[in-house]
């Protein structure tokens, strides 16, 4: 219930905090604001590509709708569907093999509800994250076997942000 509660206050706050953004910056016009400087950076940079300036990052909207970041996990690049739904960050087999997770050892004891239904996860610790300037140590993490066709980047990575807003381009992290 305290869950259900702390997420739904996270996404109350993050539509007001975006609502008076693009109001206060429409059309992005600069006024020496480090946020109306992030939104015109990803707005002329490729979609894919994450923008950084004074700490602050700035993850362009996808032509698919969705924000997608290119996280540094460990020593791998892995590419995470932003999801601020989900309470943990979420990782498929193939990205949990490719960050030398050994899949036959892992204890799936955890219950968790997909889109594609119910299913068993296990817990793992994701030693060091970064996303631009956002870093981030011992990072509580499901593998989730079943049910996602993408890594998900959750609340147990964006909950220990400073703050995370969405604009009508970008997502904008701050450390």
């Amino acid at each position: 219930m305290l869950k259900s509660a702390f997420i739904l206050g996270c996404a109350i706050t993050s539509a007001v905090a975006t609502g008076l953004l693009v109001v206060r910056h429409e059309g992005f016009t600069s006024r020496g604001d480090e946020t109306a400087i992030v939104a015109q950076t990803s707005q002329s940079q490729s979609l894919s590509s994450p923008s950084s300036i004074g700490g602050v990052t700035a993850i362009p909207k996808a032509a698919d709708g969705h924000y997608w970041a290119e996280a540094r996990v460990n020593t791998t690049t892995v590419k995470f569907l932003v999801d601020t739904g989900a309470s943990v960050v979420a990782l498929t087999p193939q990205d949990a093999r490719r960050l030398g997770i050994n899949l036959n050892t892992l204890t799936y004891d955890q219950d968790v509800t997909t889109a594609s239904g119910k299913t068993q996860a296990a817990r793992v610790v994701i030693d060091h994250m970064q996303i631009g300037q956002s870093q981030m140590d011992n990072v509580e993490a499901l593998v989730i076997p079943d049910g996602l066709s993408s890594s998900l980047l959750g609340m147990s990575y964006l909950g220990r942000l400073s703050r995370f807003e969405a604009t009508q381009g970008s997502l904008i992290l701050r450390p």
